[in-house]
């Protein structure tokens, strides 16, 4: 009888041996280094709950950083994403929360940073068979899942901006399928979300970035 390692394919679409810490995990870091321009040069995996427990034995920590580094479930790299991301010269930290209880369980916060010494952090769940919901944007609660494709917006709260992103993408021919909005309190720094059921047009970011109270703006596309 052969010997199967627990980072061998289980299923059609994933490494390792569990929907829920292993390619849900991997899906929120693949998403979440969506969000940040440029190479990624250090991150910190901060683990909540089950996560918290289980990360090595189930794999977590290699899921995570293949998805940080754009490896998606079925990668057998994820397999050695450790070695991948030395020689990348990607650092990596990963820590364990036990004092917030009212949190999902499988739960982490990634705080990158690029060459260009941006700064961002993302917290994802993981809510079992490989889907997940992101849930803050740097501090700032938003609600999306990825299995759509994802215009973010970063703005100041002013009127007008809604307005703009709407008409942006009406200009380019996107349907959009829900939008939010996201911020810190009035007139602060907010987050739209514009999910589409189409692929979204790269050169739109140019379009919506012209408006003066936005900051930036990110495309995470859906690989459905």
């Amino acid at each position: 009888m052969d010997f199967i390692s627990v980072f061998d394919v289980i299923g059609p679409n994933m490494i390792g041996p569990s929907s829920s810490h292993t390619a849900g995990a991997s899906v929120i870091a693949y998403l979440a280094q969506k969000m940040i321009s440029g190479p990624i040069v250090e991150a910190e995996f901060i683990l909540y709950g089950s996560f918290a427990k289980t990360y090595r034995g189930h794999g977590t920590d290699r899921a995570l950083l293949g998805g940080l580094m754009g490896f998606s479930t079925d990668d057998t790299r994820i397999r050695d994403s450790f070695e991948l991301a030395d020689e990348r010269g990607l650092r990596y930290v990963f820590a364990v929360n036990t004092q917030e209880e009212e949190i999902h369980p499988n739960t982490v916060d990634i705080r990158m940073r690029n060459e260009q010494g941006q700064t961002m952090t993302v917290r994802g769940e993981s809510l079992g068979g490989g889907k997940v919901r992101i849930v803050r944007i740097n501090g700032v609660q938003v609600d999306f899942t990825g299995e759509y494709s994802a215009v973010i917006v970063i703005h100041m709260d002013k009127p007008g901006v809604a307005a703009h992103i709407t008409k942006c993408l009406s200009d380019q021919n996107v349907n959009i399928a829900f939008m939010r909005l996201f911020r810190e309190s009035k007139g602060q720094r907010a987050y739209t979300i514009v999910e589409s059921d189409g692929r979204l047009p790269e050169e739109v970011a140019g379009r919506l970035r012209e408006h003066p109270s936005v900051e930036d703006v990110m495309i995470v596309q859906s690989e459905n």
